[in-house]
């Protein structure tokens, strides 16, 4: 989740509409600017005894961010604790239950991308050997109850902790007990936004099949293969899910704003705090007519930190967010990227990706959506095919359309091998969370603590 870097006393107030849409026109750019973020979420853990440390505890997640001063990254604080830190590569930042996010820097090509991470996960397990801790890279916590996780001390999750169970059952369970990989991706106009967009999110229940790694919840099998996929769908329907709207003829800057201002508030943020504004109107704020800051407008940082609470498979800000992946280890946080840039970053590849889901009707979506959590590339097409018998030439589409981009490493390589881990996956029919369900039963005996063995960074 975003973490504030910067002061909000200079920031423009709204004074009409076309400011909203300007924070997603100025995203534009030509594609020879387009760049690639990468984010990733990891669990923290006391190896010892497999505790998620807290805050404060000596060498817990407070002692682990200080840490990072010695790789040079540079503290921020809220109330005069460190929530995160900041850097060259991007902002390691705090999670609800102290689950370690690196937020990347916007980078040219994959290389830089994968280069960034192996040199974050150095930095953390360096640090991890001295405090002992490890870092484990999956979707979900395998074994630990909500009340067995810590709270880490930043404003906004109160608010977000207290109206959670107000919307959905599992939406704690979102903060507290998730991880995901996830990619922020340019385009160069409206028109090519709408077309990623609508791309992105038919194909995003293939990356959940794809990364599915979920699959313990408390110690046991949960029965399903993404989890954390699942939780999505029992979080909070104003802001979560599919927007059916999207593949409507005219979808732009203006439909997605107007969805924007329907999704209920969290907060607004004055002074350094934030102000509680759970299930209030943007609108309203608009209007200057917000009950908790009377006759006041937003300026853009509020439109911006609101456009930030808002859920679904797939976010427009000044880029596009691809949510749909859970945690995993260092390969899959290099394919999950290389993935959506080989598809959407090239206009062949883009037209091919969309001639596979434009005759697929909204309630096939929504369908595909809702059984892939359980059944992963199992989950049937409106073909009558699955998403396993497209999978392969999706792969082969962002094959080419990484190659057709031609970044090349000093070893003369394009970007393509980062799809290596997903082509296992399709050769093999088994997503990542019916291998661990396989060990589970078999190597395992059933002890789903063998998980930190092999699975930890």
């Amino acid at each position: 989740m975003s973490t504030k870097t910067v002061s909000k006393s200079d920031a423009p107030i709204i004074e009409d509409r076309q400011q909203l849409l300007e924070v997603f026109s100025k995203g534009e750019k030509p594609q020879d600017k387009w760049l690639i973020g990468t984010e990733h979420e990891k669990f923290v853990y006391c190896r010892t005894d497999l505790h998620a440390p807290s805050y404060d505890e000596p060498g817990g997640i407070r002692d682990l961010l200080n840490a990072l001063t010695e790789f040079g990254w540079e503290p921020i604080e809220e109330n005069g604790k460190v929530i995160a830190m900041q850097g060259a590569d991007g902002t390691v930042s705090l999670e609800p239950a102290g689950q370690l996010e690196l937020s990347g820097a916007a980078l040219d090509n994959l290389h830089e991308t994968c280069a960034e991470t192996g040199r974050h996960l150095q930095q953390v397990k360096a640090i991890g050997e001295k405090t002992g801790k490890g870092f484990l890279g999956l979707g979900m916590w395998p074994d630990k109850r909500r009340d067995e996780l810590p709270i880490m001390p930043k404003g906004r999750y109160k608010i977000m902790l207290d109206y959670m169970p107000k919307k959905g059952n599992l939406g704690l369970d979102m903060m507290l007990r998730t991880c995901t990989i996830q990619t922020n991706l340019d385009y160069s106009s409206e028109a090519d936004m709408a077309r990623k967009f609508r791309v992105g999110l038919a194909l995003q229940p293939l990356a959940t099949a794809l990364f599915a790694n979920s699959p313990f919840t408390e110690g046991k099998p949960n029965g399903f293969l993404s989890f954390r996929s699942h939780i999505w769908s029992d979080t909070d329907p104003d802001r979560t899910g599919m927007l059916p709207f999207v593949f409507e003829d005219g979808f732009g800057y203006e439909r997605y704003a107007d969805y924007a201002l329907d999704v209920p508030m969290y907060f607004a943020y004055r002074g350094g705090e934030y102000l509680d504004a759970s299930g209030l109107s943007f609108r309203d704020f608009l209007n200057g007519e917000l009950p908790i800051l009377p006759g006041e407008k937003p300026t853009i940082d509020d439109w911006n930190d609101h456009l930030s609470t808002i859920f679904p498979e797939v976010r427009l800000k000044s880029f596009l967010e691809m949510r749909g992946a859970d945690g995993g280890p260092w390969n899959r946080i290099c394919a999950m990227p290389a993935l959506w840039v080989g598809l959407l970053y090239d206009q062949t590849a883009l037209d091919a990706a969309w001639d596979i889901v434009k005759s697929w009707s909204i309630e096939e979506r929504e369908d595909l959506r809702n059984s892939v959590p359980k059944l992963g590339l199992k989950a049937p097409l409106p073909s009558g095919r699955t998403l396993g018998d497209i999978a392969g030439e999706v792969l082969d589409i962002a094959t080419a359309g990484l190659s057709a981009r031609a970044r090349l490493n000093g070893s003369g390589d394009n970007e393509s091998g980062f799809l290596d881990p997903l082509r296992e996956i399709v050769a093999t029919g088994k997503t990542p969370a019916e291998s661990l369900l396989e060990r589970y039963h078999g190597a395992w005996n059933g002890d789903v603590s063998r998980v930190y063995e092999e699975e930890s960074f």
